[in-house]
């Protein structure tokens, strides 16, 4: 679903249709986000600001990441973009060790590729959900909150 190193980000369930990008957050992991987050975000940074609203924001320590991780279900169907041609990729996790990033995508010639090894900035759609109605979510939020401490 989302790697431990995003477990202290704010994070949701991807939904059919979303397109998602490969983002660096705060923790420093490479995970997914929504690209109209991302937009909300960058709109917001826009604005400019006074002397004053500057000073304020070096001084203020940032709680939270603005941004929501998305987190994807093992066997999602999704289109990644940015590579040359689109490649229609499967969401993985290469282990069920805590505290090591697994997340992946494998693509159709059989090749994984963990999160972590992709560029900021690609995108992918989620093509197909299907499998989360295999997923047994109280067992996910358990693990979690093992892998938390």
């Amino acid at each position: 679903m989302c790697d431990y190193s995003l477990m202290a980000v704010p994070n949701r369930l991807a939904r059919e249709g979303e397109e998602l990008v490969v983002h660096r957050f705060n923790t420093g992991s490479i995970g997914f986000a929504s690209r109209e987050d991302l937009g909300l975000v960058a709109a917001a940074k826009a604005v400019p600001k006074s002397f004053w609203a500057h000073v304020k924001d070096f001084f203020s320590q940032q709680v939270s990441e603005p941004v929501c991780a998305v987190c994807i279900p093992p066997g999602a169907r999704l289109e990644l973009y940015g590579l040359g041609p689109i490649e229609q990729v499967t969401f993985t996790q290469t282990s069920g060790s805590v505290n090591t990033h697994r997340d992946a995508v494998r693509f159709a010639n059989g090749r994984v590729q963990h999160l972590q090894g992709l560029s900021e900035g690609l995108w992918v759609k989620v093509v197909d959900l299907s499998c989360v109605a295999d997923l047994n979510l109280e067992t996910a939020h358990q693990n979690a909150e093992q892998i938390l401490g």
